[in-house]
């Protein structure tokens, strides 16, 4: 990726992560990447392959924040994992608080731009193997079906912080006794059990 196309696309995100989608024009990229009016136009001619655009380079970024992660825990048991994904989602809603604001646009913008969908869902796809494979080692016996239960248990979670932000925010807790009861189980023919059923 050429050095001007990258900084206009980390301008663009910061424009959708913090003013949303009806703020991203050509002229506001322009305006917060420090360039002549015309700059985006040149790379990205239409508001859809900015989008798409705006996509591949958000889907880099964060795919390397969690590969750096990735490298640097080895979870073997629920209560590792649970510290790994509550120190990112920290991260998520703190330092990279506007990159994760954008995915959250990006993904409300795909309902109406299937393009943009497929974009998305790709890119979700990469992270879901990893936590996927995760789950397997640290003990589930369904990882494929119970990584849907945890992706979206942390989606709403990083979804509420990100609206009503509490300073003392840490899910590592929830997340913990999540994952102990998705691997624990139940007994054939019981249902699982959720977090707050086992208080």
């Amino acid at each position: 990726m050429s050095g001007r196309r990258e900084v206009l696309l980390d301008a663009a995100i910061r424009v959708l992560g913090e003013r949303g989608v009806r703020a991203v024009t050509h002229r506001a990229v322009d305006a917060e990447a420090g360039l002549t009016i015309g700059s985006t136009t040149n790379y990205f001619p239409s508001r859809d392959a900015l989008f798409a655009a705006i996509v591949e380079r958000f889907a880099e970024r964060e795919r390397q924040n969690f590969e750096d992660l990735a490298v640097t825990v080895s979870p073997r048991s629920p209560a590792e994992l649970g510290r790994a994904l509550g120190a990112a989602l920290r991260d998520s809603v703190g330092p990279n608080r506007t990159l994760t604001l954008c995915r959250y646009a990006l993904l409300v913008e795909s309902a109406n731009n299937p393009a943009l969908r497929v974009q998305i869902a790709a890119t979700g796809a990469r992270v879901g193997a990893w936590m996927t494979n995760w789950l397997r080692v640290i003990g589930s016996s369904h990882p494929d079906r119970e990584v849907h239960v945890l992706g979206d248990y942390v989606t709403g979670m990083v979804l509420h912080q990100l609206a009503m932000p509490d300073p003392n925010f840490d899910p590592t807790d929830k997340l913990v006794a999540l994952l102990e009861s998705l691997v624990a189980g139940e007994p054939a023919g019981l249902a699982r059990r959720t977090p707050l059923e086992q208080q």
